[in-house]
């Protein structure tokens, strides 16, 4: 076994360890206090402690998918339903939501998930500790801990240990119990996120459900993004091209008129006319490459990437791992989602370099934008990250930013598709 893996195991299980203290003081308080708050529901007590207590269930297990996904790569949905925009105030509202909060399904499984954590999850974290710590006492027995033991036989596993060479057994057994602990951390820690999953997740109909509303929401935004992007395209060729292209035919006309007379300022026009066509045409071409740039439809995504980066101001390395190539829409979603993200650190990050990563594995095209700025980026309305997830959501593609105060920050996207 290499340091990296070495390094994993042990850093597993010290999460494991964490883990399970999180699993019992906080699951075992919740699951408690929030049975009790909905037991006192007819008394009117539990009216008003019930909606804090379900908020402060979610976002620990929110808090758990997040680890999920960090620490072993179990990605869980979330499948609260949302509360109405008009919801009241008071305590009209407090009982509103304390009935939405209790009609939604999900409410029930996360208490049924914190039963399972406190149990079952609480032990296999430790698990991923204790068989470590277990094996490093047949070290310690082997050592001289046995000579404690001489007259009454200490049971290491299954070994008797009151001699020199049961503690050596005990030794040998402890060594293996370290390879397997060592081996298979990693394994136990991302166990108890799988054990959480079927709970955390939603359910078939919650998941159909979630879906058609990310759909249906995909689609108002698709629209949307379409007519704005006809509104730039229309206000770029009458600003631009087209006023150009009008100074010009009038700059024409009048060298017509004194083409005869005046030769010299009909030549002199003439020079005049030929800079508004060259500079007509470098817009026609901006205008062309900022709806599909040219380089991404015959060279692919990667090359159009690359090309993208050396016109940046600071320094960009892009990585590209595709063994193939995306259908347009996606190459298409995925260069302009690049673009923003490129723009926005450019723009707000102050940073002195950035990165790229492209790479394709398991169905996914995954993205990574990465720049050492200031750090601070996070997902808000009004944001362009949260254009920019609502654009991806189109081909059901995710959005995830860390950006700590002081920096990095990394800007990750995940398109689900099928490279050719």
């Amino acid at each position: 076994m290499d340091g990296r893996k070495i390094r994993e195991s042990l850093t597993a299980a010290c999460r494991g360890l964490a883990l399970s203290f999180v699993t019992l003081a906080g699951s075992i308080t919740l699951f408690v206090l929030t049975v009790v708050s909905i037991a006192l529901i007819p008394l009117g007590v539990g009216v008003v402690t019930t909606p804090a207590l379900v908020t402060a269930v979610r976002k620990h297990a929110n808090y758990r998918r997040l680890l999920a996904a960090t620490w072993s790569d179990v990605r869980i949905p979330v499948p609260y339903r949302p509360f109405p925009p008009d919801i009241r105030g008071g305590i009209t509202g407090q009982v509103e939501r304390c009935a939405l909060l209790l009609k939604d399904p999900a409410t029930w499984r996360d208490l049924q998930w914190l039963l399972i954590d406190m149990t079952i999850g609480s032990v296999v974290a430790l698990l991923t500790f204790a068989v470590n710590l277990y094996a490093l006492e047949g070290f310690v027995l082997a050592a001289g801990l046995w000579r404690v033991f001489r007259n009454d036989p200490y049971w290491y596993g299954f070994v008797p240990v009151d001699s020199q060479l049961t503690g050596l057994a005990a030794a040998a057994l402890g060594l293996v119990l370290l390879a397997l602990g060592m081996r298979y951390a990693a394994d136990l820690l991302r166990l108890h996120f799988l054990l959480a999953r079927p709970l955390l997740a939603p359910t078939h109909d919650q998941a159909l459900a979630l879906r058609i509303e990310r759909l249906t929401e995909s689609r108002h935004d698709a629209v949307d993004t379409s007519a704005a992007e006809l509104r730039r395209i229309e206000r770029d060729l009458h600003d631009g091209a087209q006023a150009r292209l009008v100074a010009m035919g009038m700059d024409l006309g009048t060298v017509e008129a004194l083409i005869e007379r005046d030769p010299a300022r009909a030549k002199e026009l003439i020079g005049k006319a030929r800079q508004s066509s060259a500079e007509a045409l470098t817009e026609l071409r901006d205008l062309v490459r900022g709806i599909h740039p040219p380089v991404l439809a015959e060279r692919g995504l990667g090359d159009a990437v690359k090309a993208l980066a050396l016109r940046l101001p600071m320094p960009t390395e892009v990585s590209v791992e595709l063994p193939g190539r995306a259908e347009a829409p996606v190459e298409s979603a995925a260069y302009f989602a690049v673009s923003e993200a490129l723009t926005n650190a450019v723009k707000h990050a102050n940073a002195d370099r950035m990165w790229v990563d492209l790479s394709y594995g398991e169905g996914m095209l995954r993205i990574a934008v990465t720049d050492d700025g200031l750090g601070g980026a996070m997902i808000g309305k009004g944001s362009g990250l949260s254009g920019l997830e609502r654009r991806l959501g189109t081909f059901d593609g995710v959005l995830a930013v860390s950006s700590p105060a002081g920096g990095p920050t990394m800007v990750t996207m995940e398109i689900p598709c099928e490279l050719s």
